[in-house]
């Protein structure tokens, strides 16, 4: 059973922690207990600035810690993880260890099965759950129930502007300054997809470890010209019935390699945890 949140952790102050804490404030009948931040010391000033946007409807005390022990001082039940596969790695199976919940939003970082495996392990010391919300992609509750009749098969194409694969190893495969129609930059599994471009990849691995797994979920990453949203999709073939899924994201302001979808995922799964209705 799903405690109720009171005490909140969020690790990282960027854009998906920006859209998930202030939809979580217009969900609160009431301020949280306390919300503590954790990010690096030369990102202080972006997370009091989060805090102070919130304002007091958010919590009723605050704190902003650099590091992972003094985070878990404030006794936080959950712990949602904004800031990417690094943090995934560095904090959470202290933070499932210590009793606490985890949120994670970057989940391809579970690609590392060594890692996986330990958060696994931590959870279950510290009676904590790991949480994986949809973030970027729609379906995933039908992929997750159709598995249980048996998956066949699962292929999943991301479609980006080029700028959106700038910073990754597709810069090197394309020029994407000059891209002018649609190029297929990568073709694999989801393991391959989620450790080489792993902010970028999230969602195949959500798919992956719903579904079929991360070694037998198909994977084609396209830099497109024509479009300019981030566009998710998906086909299924299963025991109970094939279908197939469609979604163009709106790409985060702060930075185009994510969808604004991410943040209000994480959000739904907070909002989950103070309301009486979950859904």
């Amino acid at each position: 059973m799903t405690r109720k949140m009171t005490r909140l952790g969020v690790i990282g102050a960027g854009g998906i922690a920006e859209l998930a804490l202030t939809a979580l404030v217009k969900a609160l009948d009431a301020p949280l207990d306390h919300v503590a931040i954790l990010v690096p010391e030369r990102a202080t000033d972006r997370a009091e600035a989060l805090l102070d946007r919130c304002g007091p409807a958010l919590t009723r005390s605050a704190a902003i810690h650099s590091g992972i022990a003094a985070l878990l001082a404030d006794r936080p039940d959950t712990v949602a993880e904004c800031a990417g596969h690094v943090a995934v790695r560095d904090h959470g199976p202290a933070i499932l260890s210590a009793g606490c919940d985890l949120i994670v939003i970057s989940i391809g970082a579970l690609a590392d099965d060594g890692l996986h495996r330990k958060l696994i392990s931590a959870a279950k010391t510290g009676a904590s759950r790991l949480v994986l919300p949809a973030g970027a992609v729609g379906g995933i509750d039908a992929l997750a129930a159709a598995k249980l009749s048996g998956l066949e098969e699962v292929i999943y194409t991301g479609r980006k502007p080029p700028g959106a694969w700038k910073g990754t190893p597709a810069q090197k495969l394309l020029d994407l300054d000059t891209l002018s129609e649609a190029a297929t930059f990568f073709e694999g599994s989801a393991r391959d997809a989620a450790q080489t471009y792993p902010f970028n990849a999230n969602v195949a691995a959500t798919l992956a470890i719903a579904g079929i797994g991360l070694d037998d979920t198909k994977v084609r990453l396209v830099a497109d010209p024509g479009v300019s949203r981030n566009v998710h999709e998906f086909a299924v073939r299963s025991g109970c019935g094939d279908f197939s899924v469609r979604l163009e994201g709106r790409p985060s302001a702060s930075n185009p390699k994510t969808s604004q979808l991410a943040g209000y995922s994480m959000a739904r799964e907070l909002i989950n945890r103070v309301s009486a209705v979950a859904i």
